[in-house]
C-alpha cells in the first residue's frame, strides 16, 4: 500500500476491521475486572474463582495457538465468524446454566469453552494483517491492533460496567455483553469480506493441512529464537490478566475501594495503552524491537507490577494515588508490541505457523497468570503472586540478551551478551 493509505501506521482500508476488534473485545471484557469477585460473592472461594479463569485461559491458549494456521487454511474471515458465533452461544450457556444455576462445573465448562472464541476472532484478524501489509508497516499496524484491543477490553469493557452495574447489576451487565459482541462480529463480517487474503492453502489435501498445523508446535523445537520469543510473549501480559483477578481482592475487600472505583482504575490502565500501543509500535521501528522490549517492556513491567501493589497498600483508600501505578502499567505493557512482528520475521516462509506460535504465547499468558495466582494465593497471598510476576519479567529481560532477531531495515548491529541483535541507528 502507498504511504498515503496509512495514517500514523493505521491502514485506512481496514479501519472498520480495527473498529470491529474494539467493539467485540468490549463485550468480551465486560466481566474481566469484576467476574472473579462476583463468583466469590456467590459463595465460592478465591481459589475456585481462579480455577474458572485458569480453564478459560487454557482454552484461550489452545485457540490462540490454532487460530493462525486455521485462519490460513480456511481464510481469516471464516475463522473470525466461527469465533464470533461460538462466543455468543457459550456466553448464553455460561450465564443461564452456569452462573444462573450457581452450578460450578457448568461455570467452568461453558466459560472455558467460551475461551476458544475470542482468540479465533482477533488473532485471525492479526494473520490478515500479516498477509496483507508490507513487513515494514506491520509493527505500527499491530500497535493499532493492540490499541483497539485496549479500547475494547479495557476502556469500554472496564469503564462502562462501572456505570451499568449500579443500574443493571452485575448479571444484567454480563448479559449486555452479547449485544456488543454481536455488533463487532457483524461489522467485521461486512467490512472485511473483500480483503484480498492469501487463499493458496484452502484446497490443500488434509494431510498437508495437518502437517501445517503441527508446524505451529514443532517451530518451538526447531527454531530456538522462536522458543525464546514465545517465553517473552507469555510473560508480557501476566500482570494484565493476573491483576484483573487478584487486585479486586486488595482494592475492594481490604482497602475499601468500591467496585466502581476499582473498575475506573482498571479502565485508566487500558485507556493509557490506547496511546502507548501506537507510540511503541512506531518507536520500536526506530529504537529496535528487542532493545525496546528489554528496557521498557521487561524492566518497566517489573517496576510497575510492584508499584501496583505497594503504592496503594502504603497510601490506603486514595483514588488518585492508585491511578499512578495504573498509568505506569499502561505505559510499559505496550512496549512489547514489536513482538508481533518478531515471530513472522523469525520464520518468514511459514507465517501462519509463526503467528500461531505468537498467538499461543499470548493465550498461554491468559492461562499462566491465573494459574500462578491459584497456586500461590493460598500460601503466599496477593504479595506472593505480585513478586512471582515481577521475577518473571526480570527473567524475560535476561532472555532478550540471547535472542537473535534480524529486524528489516536495521543495518548496524548492536552487540549484546551472546547475541547480534540488529537495531536501527
Amino acid at each position: 500500500m502507498p504511504s498515503s493509505n496509512y495514517w500514523l501506521g493505521l491502514p485506512k482500508s481496514m479501519f472498520w476491521g480495527f473498529l470491529a476488534i474494539a467493539i467485540f473485545m468490549a463485550g468480551d471484557g465486560f466481566e474481566m475486572a469484576f467476574l472473579s469477585r462476583h463468583i466469590t460473592d456467590m459463595g465460592f472461594t478465591p481459589a475456585q474463582s481462579a480455577v474458572v479463569f485458569t480453564f478459560y485461559g487454557l482454552a484461550a491458549a489452545l485457540a490462540a495457538w490454532a487460530s493462525g494456521v486455521v485462519a490460513e487454511l480456511i481464510t481469516p474471515q471464516r475463522a473470525m465468524m466461527i469465533g464470533f458465533v461460538l462466543w455468543i452461544i457459550m456466553h448464553a450457556l455460561f450465564m443461564s446454566l452456569g452462573l444462573g444455576l450457581r452450578n460450578y462445573p457448568l461455570m467452568v465448562l461453558f466459560y472455558g469453552i467460551r475461551g476458544l472464541a475470542y482468540p479465533l476472532f482477533i488473532y485471525s484478524f492479526m494473520l490478515m494483517l500479516v498477509q496483507v501489509l508490507p513487513r515494514e508497516k506491520l509493527a505500527a499496524a499491530t500497535g493499532w491492533f493492540w490499541a483497539m484491543y485496549s479500547v475494547g477490553i479495557g476502556v469500554v469493557g472496564s469503564y462502562l460496567p462501572s456505570l451499568t452495574i449500579p443500574v443493571l447489576g452485575e448479571t444484567g451487565t454480563l448479559w449486555m455483553a452479547i449485544a456488543w459482541v454481536a455488533a463487532g462480529g457483524i461489522l467485521a463480517a461486512i467490512s472485511l469480506r473483500r480483503v484480498p487474503v492469501d487463499r493458496s492453502r484452502i484446497h490443500l489435501p488434509l494431510r498437508d493441512k495437518m502437517s501445517e498445523m503441527s508446524r505451529a508446535v514443532t517451530l518451538l523445537f526447531t527454531n530456538r529464537n522462536v522458543f525464546y520469543a514465545c517465553l517473552i510473549r507469555v510473560i508480557n501480559t501476566l500482570s494484565l490478566f493476573g491483576f484483573a483477578i487478584i487486585m479486586p481482592l486488595l482494592f475492594v475487600d481490604r482497602l475499601g475501594f468500591t467496585i466502581s472505583e476499582w473498575l475506573q482504575i482498571w479502565a485508566v490502565f487500558f485507556f493509557v495503552t490506547i496511546f502507548t500501543n501506537i507510540f511503541w509500535g512506531i518507536t520500536g521501528e526506530k529504537l529496535g524491537w528487542i532493545r525496546q522490549v528489554r528496557w521498557f517492556g521487561c524492566l518497566g513491567m517489573a517496576i510497575s507490577s510492584l508499584a501496583f501493589y505497594y503504592l496503594p497498600l502504603y497510601a490506603g483508600h486514595h483514588f488518585w494515588i492508585a491511578l499512578i501505578p495504573a498509568v505506569m502499567l499502561g505505559i510499559f505493557v505496550a512496549a512489547f508490541v514489536p513482538m508481533t512482528a518478531v515471530f513472522p520475521t523469525l520464520e518468514p516462509h511459514h507465517q501462519g505457523a509463526a503467528v500461531s506460535v505468537y498467538n499461543l504465547s499470548a493465550g498461554l499468558s491468559n492461562f499462566v497468570a491465573p494459574a500462578i495466582a491459584s497456586l500461590l494465593l493460598p500460601f503466599f497471598d496477593i504479595v506472593g503472586v505480585v513478586w512471582a510476576y515481577t521475577a518473571l519479567y526480570l527473567f524475560a529481560g535476561a532472555l532478550t540478551f540471547i535472542i537473535r532477531v534480524p529486524q528489516p531495515g536495521h543495518h548496524q548491529p548492536c552487540a549484546t551478551a551472546g547475541a547480534a541483535i540488529q537495531t536501527r541507528a
